[in-house]
């Protein structure tokens, strides 16, 4: 048999060193599925539940390796299916191609059945490079340029195929001849380091500042070397954006962890006190959390020149590589004589660390879930990968936790959709099959997408050299979240309609599966249950009954924000009481940041 383009596309995506597609199949990609069965052992494919899920893969993939992820759905509403994973991968620039089928050429323009404007569907989330191939001969060099510029560019790109272009004998050289293209294979990431000017321009602002902030993201990560070095040159603290979660270990003395919403009061503190902030591989969005405009001056590092300036004023915007400019930086800095600054820093993350602890081992009803993080960060296995899902879990991810060196995590930063924690552990048990994986998520992401991928799950874990995959699910009947943000921000009490969600029996599910379940009732389990599910021989879900009512408090109270809380308690809050005195039991040590007078 004479290969077909279908063939073509799954041995032209191995020659740039894919092996692995996530995706569901359909009509509109038969072809393609026909070839990745002719590969045989040379690709994987992996069938999720969803075609968001496999979007979803492929981000994490890419996150994950540092490699490109591919998905594939069908034409219609397959290919609508991967919109939302692939967003997720965008505004995290992450890597990723999406190989999409379609209805028959033939029958474009005639209301044919899921015949759908799939490059204009896809226009705004691949804009960087969406086209749909409608001659053999093109099909080389769109996946080139697919796959190229999803690498070059960290950003999602599309190739749509029709379903009876994808039977057609396939080209392998076109013609030497006017109006083809002729493509190859390959792409070297380039070492980028500013100007030796801007480097000393650079320098001289942070040799000036007597109170450095360093602020990093996922930018960042590979760089811990470097990010290290020069906050101790220059007597740095060291805050993190949720995607650089793991740019730097917690168990450093001058790292405040995480910032934000989802912050620390140390991080608070931090960029409260800074008269100089250094910015390195992070689009942090909320300005409130920065340095007032002019309080400080600013150094931003980015390898994306449209990412620079646009959170913080800076006076001096470096475009480059994180870790490389950081090593041609070196040279220039000053070795601070004053360590006031540091030594305030380590105080103030030395004392967060003990009200973290306090406020996780306070009662609830009938689980804190903060003791739910609290409990594992010690247990963390070496090297492990963790997933957070959006909503409230994010908030004790982001706190709680004590990443250690050569840990990996992850969430979704840009879009912070909810679902993604659940196949973000799957592809990373994909990727790192000799690693312990561990998602923690709401009870509201399991319900929209979470329990389907139990199984994938069930189905593929036999494959995996360490089988632990654990998925921890804070199961308190709310949109936590949700819930706490209409109380703190907009005022209003907790609508139950929209709210509450149904129980869900998640631990006997994993068992009906053929998974492990362990289900936590009371806090003196946990410690007990992590253990458990930390040493069994296959993926576990482990449900812990969690305490809806202790709120995610921030860094920050605003005086608008405790107004409005009040507000909804007096107006009708079903959870009024429990509410109360959660928050009182969270406030038993008061902890207020404060501006220092200089």
């Amino acid at each position: 048999m004479s290969e077909q383009v279908g063939d073509f596309i799954i041995r032209r995506l191995g020659e740039w060193g894919v092996k692995r597609i996530y995706g569901y199949p359909g009509d509109g990609s038969n072809g393609i599925m026909g070839a990745l069965n002719r590969a045989d052992d040379r690709f994987e494919f992996i069938q999720t539940r969803h075609e968001e899920m496999a979007a979803f893969m492929a981000c994490a993939h890419a996150k994950f390796t540092g490699e490109v992820g591919v998905c594939t759905a069908t034409s219609g509403p397959g290919a609508i299916h991967l919109l939302n994973g692939l967003y997720d991968a965008k505004k995290d620039h992450q890597p990723v191609v999406a190989i999409v089928g379609q209805q028959a050429r033939a029958a474009m323009g005639g209301e044919y059945q899921q015949e759908v404007d799939l490059v204009s569907l896809f226009k705004d989330v691949a804009h960087e490079f969406v086209h749909m191939a409608t001659s053999p001969a093109q099909v080389r060099h769109l996946i080139d340029r697919a796959i190229r510029i999803a690498l070059s560019e960290r950003t999602v790109t599309a190739v749509i195929v029709p379903n009876d272009l994808q039977s057609q004998p396939a080209v392998e050289k076109p013609p030497h001849a006017h109006g083809t293209v002729h493509s190859g294979v390959g792409y070297a990431r380039p070492r980028v380091v500013p100007h030796e000017e801007e480097l000393r321009r650079a320098a001289a602002v942070l040799n000036e500042g007597e109170r450095v902030a360093i602020l990093v993201g996922a930018g960042a990560l590979g760089a811990a070397d470097e990010v290290i070095q020069v906050a101790e040159r220059l007597g740095a603290g060291v805050a993190k954006a949720l995607l650089g979660r793991a740019v730097l270990p917690d168990d450093l003395p001058f790292v405040t962890g995480s910032i934000g919403l989802l912050g620390t009061n140390a991080s608070w503190e931090l960029m409260a006190n800074c008269d100089t902030l250094l910015m390195i591989g992070s689009g942090f969005p909320y300005s409130e959390f920065l340095p007032e405009e002019g309080q400080a001056r600013g150094v931003q590092i980015d390898i994306d020149p449209r990412m620079l300036s646009i959170r913080y004023p800076m006076e001096v915007s470096l475009v480059g590589d994180s870790a490389g400019t950081l090593q041609a930086l070196l040279p220039h800095l000053k070795q601070k004589a004053d360590h006031d600054w540091r030594e305030h820093i380590e105080k103030s993350i030395a004392q967060w660390w003990k009200v973290l602890e306090e406020r996780a081992m306070a009662d609830a009803d009938p689980v804190n879930p903060q003791r739910v993080f609290w409990e594992l960060s010690p247990k963390l296995p070496d090297n492990c990968i963790l997933t957070s899902d959006s909503g409230s879990a994010a908030n004790w991810y982001a706190r709680d936790l004590k990443l250690r060196r050569g840990m990996m995590a992850s969430l979704s930063g840009g879009l912070a959709t909810m679902g993604n924690g659940v196949p973000y552990a799957i592809a990373a048990k994909f990727a790192h099959p000799e690693r312990v994986a561990i998602a923690l998520v709401g009870d509201g992401a399991m319900q929209m997408n979470g329990n389907a991928e139990l199984v994938t799950i069930a189905k593929y874990w036999q494959r995996w050299t360490d089988p632990r995959l654990i998925i921890m699910v804070l199961n308190n009947q709310d949109l936590n979240q949700v819930t706490w943000e209409m109380r703190v921000m907009e005022g209003d009490p907790k609508y139950e309609a929209s709210q509450n969600i149904p129980d869900f029996p998640y631990a006997d599910y994993a068992e009906l599966i053929g998974l492990k379940g362990i289900k936590v009732t009371e806090p003196e389990a946990l410690a007990g249950a992590w253990d458990r599910a930390l040493t069994a021989d296959r993926p576990v879900v482990l449900e812990v009954v969690a305490d809806p009512d202790v709120p995610p408090i921030p860094p920050h109270i605003k005086r608008e924000q405790a107004q409005a809380y009040m507000s909804a308690l007096l107006h009708g809050d079903p959870d009024a009481l429990g509410t109360i005195k959660a928050s009182f039991k969270q406030f038993a040590r008061e902890f207020v940041p404060k501006v220092r007078k200089h």
